[in-house]
């Protein structure tokens, strides 16, 4: 057994409306007039009410021996240890290794109010109610997926069957199938159009310049046409069209897309003249540039990626950081530079703007030699902004590397739990379905 100091204001003398419970096995005696400082809590009333009123008493305990006049409870002794602390401190902690939710339960057993709660605990207990919401909702989407039975007419049970297929690799064969044969999609797309820009492997065409070789040309019409279909399948089983045109992943799908069917418009819908013009070539080159967005349509199927851009948002305060000591130190470090290299009559930092090239590539330790210093000051003033830029660079990499390691652990946790409360509902089912037969 255990018993709570007694606090100073405390009457040693005075034994009216003290009680002894036990919680879970452990035997705990409060003092009455401690317990009055909340009287709307559980305990409270324990202590306010008569022995001889048993029917009050089984409506606030568990179970109840007259002879050591111990009032008996199931509940969590350690959660109870944190919450009669109220009772002394007018506060609540909750200790580690207990469960916030199931604290939150108890507390409103014994009647006490979550305002008594300290702040660093209701912080800790709002993430935990939104790691419920996303595990709720994860259990929303899959039981979503699992009801295509249910749906209301052929056409929206056909529409469900094609959104899984298209947009959950796990949940059949062939939608893993299908996700694979994208992403080789992706890598050769990727790969022929880097390869394409090899002179050795372009052709020479009817006016003498070298263009992409029609094989290359044949693969890319190819990935496009794959990339078409997807997408539009996608879009036409979408539940929600604006949300599905809303989204950066879908809009890095069509970025990637667009660029083919205009430039394929202008070259062969356009005329031989509009195509010599030098303004719509040039759109032409910046068109077949923005090819290079269909690299990002591997975070679509890279959970490793979309977890780094979950890490990189978190971290928009420790990289605006960043930015900022090398903002200061690019514009004071330059500035020196400038100053002290006038001396030099061979000097080749000509205005300080220019100097901001020189003072990035050596803060950021690159240093490709084109500008450099000359005097001594000079140099020593490029030794110090490159221990500055070392120092500044260093300094907000570790909480971004936490936030990228705690998000994916708690992602694979929340997805985890998602997985194993559909199957408590199974089992649940399951047995209500068993009981049903029996009877």
């Amino acid at each position: 057994m255990w018993t709570v100091p007694k606090p100073k204001y405390r009457n040693a003398l005075s034994e009216e409306g003290d009680i002894t419970v036990n919680i879970g096995g452990v035997r705990v005696v409060l003092f009455g007039d401690d317990l009055k400082r909340y009287p709307e809590s559980r305990l409270a009333e324990l202590s306010s009410c008569s022995a001889q009123n048993p029917e009050l008493i089984d409506t606030l305990c568990d179970d109840f021996d007259p002879g050591r006049k111990e009032f008996y409870f199931d509940r969590d002794p350690d959660s109870f240890k944190c919450i009669i602390d109220v009772y002394y401190f007018d506060e609540i902690h909750i200790k580690s290794g207990i469960c916030p939710i199931c604290f939150i339960k108890e507390m409103e057993f014994w009647k006490i109010d979550q305002s008594v709660l300290d702040e660093c605990c209701k912080s800790y207990l709002s993430e935990k109610e939104e790691e419920l919401k996303e595990i709720a909702n994860k259990v929303k989407a899959i039981l979503e997926d699992l009801d295509v039975d249910q749906c209301i007419t052929r056409t929206q049970r056909c529409q469900r069957v094609l959104w899984r297929l298209m947009e959950k690799p796990d949940s059949s064969l062939p939608a893993r199938i299908i996700a694979i044969g994208s992403f080789l999609a992706i890598l050769v797309s990727a790969v022929v159009m880097c390869v394409s820009t090899i002179p050795e492997l372009q052709v020479m065409n009817a006016e003498g310049k070298l263009v992409e070789h029609p094989t290359m040309e044949a693969i890319e019409t190819v990935c496009m046409l794959w990339f078409t279909a997807e997408f539009v399948l996608r879009l036409a089983s979408s539940p929600s069209k604006v949300r599905f045109a809303l989204s950066i992943m879908n809009i890095i799908d069509f970025m990637a897309i667009m660029p083919f069917f205009v430039v394929m418009s202008l070259t062969l819908l356009g005329t031989t003249s509009m195509m010599e013009l030098v303004n719509v070539q040039q759109a032409v080159q910046a068109l077949r540039i923005m090819r290079i967005a269909r690299i990002f349509k591997l975070a679509r199927h890279s959970s490793g990626l979309q977890t780094l851009t979950y890490a990189l948002k978190r971290s928009l305060k420790e990289l605006g950081l960043l930015l900022m000591y090398m903002g200061v130190g690019i514009f004071v470090f330059s500035a020196l530079a400038y100053t002290m290299e006038q001396s030099h009559p061979e000097t080749l930092f000509r205005s300080i703007p220019q100097s901001f090239w020189w003072a990035i590539i050596t803060m950021t330790t690159v240093g490709y030699g084109d500008i450099y210093p000359k005097t001594t000051l000079g140099k020593c003033n490029a030794a110090v902004s490159f221990l500055c830029g070392v120092i500044a660079i260093a300094l907000p990499i570790h909480p971004i590397i936490n936030n990228f390691v705690m998000f994916y652990n708690k992602q694979k946790v929340l997805e985890t739990a998602a997985k194993h409360e559909v199957e408590l509902m199974d089992l649940k089912s399951g047995e209500q379905a068993r009981r049903k037969s029996q009877d």
